[in-house]
């Protein structure tokens, strides 16, 4: 223990004077925090340019238009004159859509004959395509339902009546999860989870192969030759300990963007501890079998890179082909994404994450002992070329004095 003691103090002395480790595992993870925080801060997209052709160009349809110009999700750009290439406009002026008002527009609302409004959408950004489409099935719906109650007010019936009668049942749309759909909310947390997962993968790529290339593994850890585990334990744990602070940095900064707090905290932060210590074991597996600190970088990176579009959390899992799914379940974002999913957007029942939260624990132990399978066997191989070695440069030291 001694020996341990005195090894892990060591680890946290690398760790703190390594210029490269500092800045990947604290800088990183801040900055990360900060930047995503102010790109996603609005947590919605507002103004976003609507092209309006208005070919009618009556009192009714400049009131339609100024209506859809009222919804705060979107911004009018109106045009009188058709222009020569309606695709080109969309692009001059990165419009989420184009609404076509067709002539006798009034004409036709008054003589009860329903006129056909186009709407295109563009699709070229699927987030502010749709937006666009929600703001404008809602400014549209409005303005129609009120059309519709005007019409049957003029032939006489009562307005009372009128309004039970624009359309033959009512439909209620009412929202889950997120009512708001702020983007900041959704996408946030779950970036900082990848940058978490990212900078600790990174840190046990260079604290192992860091040791290999100078050669200091074999002098420093000669003593702990028969005890792997113990010898993994003692680069993970300043890991572990660092982690805690970046999770409380995390924490201050869900306060400052004012994003909800995940529910039940106790359960967040065991699957946060369990997260964290099934990314480190995987960091600790792979940079063992790579002890160049450049070559395990280059992996762990193609590990961590394509994690978040594979987890799921964006696009269904059940979508996606087998051998993409068995990859996304061997990464332990994947697992911590959706349980992460459940407690902060849908605040579901902490029972709920308990699936997730045995497949984390699963990963655990399997990369845990793999990783130090992997390292009994460096280990032995090691010290089976460097012992023999130690002893003669002992004898020809012995020989000198």
């Amino acid at each position: 223990m001694k020996e341990f003691f005195r090894l892990l103090k060591r680890e946290f002395r690398l760790f703190i004077g390594n210029s490269t480790l500092r800045t990947v595992f604290f800088l990183a993870p801040v900055f990360y925090a900060t930047l995503l925080g102010f790109v996603y801060k609005s947590g919605k997209v507002e103004n976003t340019p609507v092209l309006v052709i208005d070919r009618d160009n009556t009192p009714l349809s400049s009131q339609f238009t100024d209506m859809l110009d009222d919804n705060k999700s979107i911004r009018v750009i109106k045009y009188i004159q058709e222009p020569l290439s309606m695709k080109d406009e969309v692009i001059r002026h990165e419009a989420a859509a184009v609404v076509v008002i067709p002539s006798r527009f009034e004409a036709d609302m008054l003589q009860k004959k329903y006129p056909e409004l186009n709407v295109y959408i563009n699709t070229g950004n699927v987030l502010t395509a749709n937006f666009a489409s929600k703001a404008l099935q809602l400014t549209i719906g409005t303005f129609s339902a009120g059309a519709s109650i005007k019409a049957l007010q003029k032939a006489g019936m009562p307005a009372t009546k009128a309004a039970t009668q624009y359309e033959p049942f009512k439909t209620n749309y009412i929202t889950l999860f997120n009512t708001t759909s702020n983007y900041l909310i959704f996408m946030w947390p779950a970036m900082l989870a990848v940058v978490l997962q990212q900078v600790i993968l990174l840190a046990m790529a260079v604290s192992f192969a860091s040791e290999f290339q100078r050669g200091s593994f074999v002098s420093e850890y000669l003593r702990m030759k028969k005890w792997a585990f113990p010898t993994m334990l003692i680069k993970v744990i300043p890991i572990w300990v660092f982690s805690i602070l970046i999770v409380g940095i995390y924490y201050f900064m869900h306060m400052i963007f004012r994003v909800p707090m995940p529910e039940g905290i106790l359960n967040f932060i065991l699957l946060t501890a369990v997260f964290v210590a099934s990314v480190s074991f995987l960091g600790v597996f792979i940079s063992i079998l790579i002890p160049d600190a450049l070559k395990a970088t280059q992996i762990l990176m193609v590990i961590a890179s394509p994690a978040f579009i594979i987890s799921g959390f964006t696009w269904p899992l059940s979508a996606m082909p087998a051998f993409v799914q068995f990859i996304a379940n061997i990464i332990p974002l994947t697992p911590f994404l959706q349980a992460f999913k459940i407690l902060l957007i849908q605040k579901g029942s902490v029972e709920l994450t308990y699936p997730y939260l045995q497949h984390l624990s699963i990963l655990l132990v399997i990369y845990a002992i793999i990783g130090w399978i992997a390292l009994k066997i460096k280990l032995w191989l090691i010290f089976r070329k460097a012992v023999p070695q130690i002893a003669e440069d002992h004898e020809e030291i012995d020989a000198h004095d």
